[in-house]
């Protein structure tokens, strides 16, 4: 068990879970796309650790990029999603393909829909390392899922409580 500023959390998902399930990500990713160079955008803050190690899994030609967006305050989710970093670049007829640490209401990820179909991408496809199919409320398509798990807040691999827990290489669950 572990404590983060208030709150304990208690061991759900090894490293060793988490670096299959991104290997596995990468390795449909780049079926889909052996004939073209796609563009991986990741979504800061959460996603910086998937990147890099989807990354490492990743061997065909690609160019990676970030982006940052934040709905979050706490352990709940605020539903306003706000662009706080942008793109540095034209997207127009490229293979975009977002790379999410988690997926839970999908708002950040409509948002982002929004946006690059404005730059006229030729592809949209979304990759997560978790979803809560339960906390989904909006009407979007994930195309490559690593974990599925309950709607149950996490810790670990990226994600954080308030700032703290992004470092831990394993993913820890709220203790109820």
């Amino acid at each position: 068990m572990i404590q983060l500023h208030d709150k304990q959390f208690v061991p759900f998902i090894s490293a060793q879970e988490i670096n299959f399930a991104i290997a596995k990500i990468a390795a449909l990713v780049e079926d889909d796309f052996a004939d073209e160079t796609p563009i991986f955008i990741g979504v800061l803050n959460g996603a910086f650790m998937v990147v890099s190690d989807f990354m490492k899994h990743y061997k065909a030609p690609c160019e990676v990029s970030f982006i940052k967006m934040a709905s979050y305050e706490g352990t709940t989710s605020t539903n306003e999603v706000k662009q706080l970093i942008g793109l540095d670049r034209d997207l127009t007829g490229k293979t975009v393909v977002v790379i999410e640490d988690i997926v839970d209401t999908g708002n950040t990820l409509v948002a982002l829909k929004e946006l690059f179909k404005k730059q006229n991408v030729k592809h949209f496809k979304i990759a997560t390392l978790f979803f809560k199919p339960e906390a989904l409320v909006n009407d979007i398509k994930i195309d490559y899922v690593g974990i599925r798990i309950p709607n149950k807040f996490i810790v670990g691999f990226g994600l954080d409580y308030d700032g703290l827990g992004r470092n831990l290489p394993e993913v820890y669950q709220l203790k109820e």
